[in-house]
């Protein structure tokens, strides 16, 4: 395993995360979850992602019992908040940043966390009050530092001109082969602002993986067939899509990779993006991901595989 520094931050973490969204606390059970993140620590991952709102705190309280049987200084533990926990908490407010703090640290069985994260920008709260809060947040040591998801631009540039506040140091957008978007405008904002990039579905929804193949169903064991997992996955049935995929084959074989060590192989091509989250259900997809961490991919690389993906990135 490889470790970045995560921004202006001195939290060193690897570069292949273990996410829990849609997993941990949900999908997957206590014991299939604890044999994930012991697979995790045993290659070298110190960094997991979670949210209160995955399984409405069922997967902080998945993780809180996981890794109360590992030192503390062991991992690094991100949360988030925003989206609603219950008809009446939602959002940014200040009352709501110091009540789902705590109760994130209540089902994380932690004192702190080392990075708590606006799952998104809530327009119905000033930006300032938001910023004080997560600054109070700080102070009282309940988390080291603090970052946002899914942000645009404007929002970052707005939050970073705010003086005697806390300064974010991460942003967890998705990105990967098929979704370049954060390249235009959040990428370089944040480069040149000290905030790294935590990437989440590099892998696609799974479609990067090659697991889903044009004209076919999707396998029995795959998070697409899965019941309470196969929530935003139309890439799964993208038939346009996953031909152009396919075409990655050759590549990922000429370079000794699987198809999904590719995938995470090629965001972290990028110096911005400190760590590429990874979801798993089974400790070998934990194992093969990892794997993908110190794969440099050559410039001729990169370039077939525009030219692979070229008909469905417009």
């Amino acid at each position: 395993m490889q470790y970045r520094q995560l921004g202006d931050s001195d939290l060193k973490v690897s570069e292949i995360s273990l996410g829990s969204w849609l997993t941990y606390g949900v999908g997957v059970d206590l014991d299939a979850s604890r044999r994930c993140v012991r697979e995790a620590f045993d290659v070298g991952i110190n960094f997991i992602d979670t949210a209160n709102v995955y399984g409405r705190g069922a997967a902080e309280s998945a993780l809180g019992e996981i890794l109360a049987d590992y030192p503390r200084d062991a991992y690094v533990l991100a949360t988030k908040l925003y989206f609603p926990m219950s008809d009446t908490d939602a959002g940014l407010s200040a009352a709501q940043v110091h009540k789902q703090i705590d109760a994130s640290l209540r089902r994380l069985r932690v004192d702190y966390v080392d990075l708590y994260q606006c799952h998104r920008y809530d327009r119905d709260t000033p930006l300032e009050e938001t910023m004080a809060a997560l600054t109070e947040v700080v102070a009282a040591g309940k988390a080291r530092y603090i970052g946002f998801s899914e942000w645009n631009a404007t929002q970052i540039a707005a939050a970073l001109a705010l003086e005697g506040v806390e300064k974010f140091v991460s942003s967890q957008p998705q990105y990967s082969m098929i979704w370049r978007e954060p390249e235009a405008a959040v990428m370089p904002l944040c480069a040149q602002n000290g905030i790294g990039q935590i990437v989440w579905s590099p892998l696609g929804q799974g479609v990067l993986t090659g697991k889903y193949r044009a004209g076919q169903k999707p396998p029995s064991d795959s998070r697409a067939a899965h019941r309470s997992m196969s929530a935003f996955m139309q890439h799964a049935s993208d038939d346009r899509l996953l031909r152009a995929v396919d075409e990655l084959r050759p590549i990922a074989a000429g370079c000794g990779l699987t198809m999904a060590q590719l995938a995470l192989a090629w965001v972290l091509r990028q110096d911005s993006v400190s760590s590429a989250i990874i979801g798993a259900s089974r400790p070998e997809q934990v194992r093969e991901n990892a794997a993908a961490a110190g794969h440099a991919l050559g410039a001729d690389v990169c370039r077939a595989i525009d030219a692979a993906l070229a008909p469905v990135l417009g």
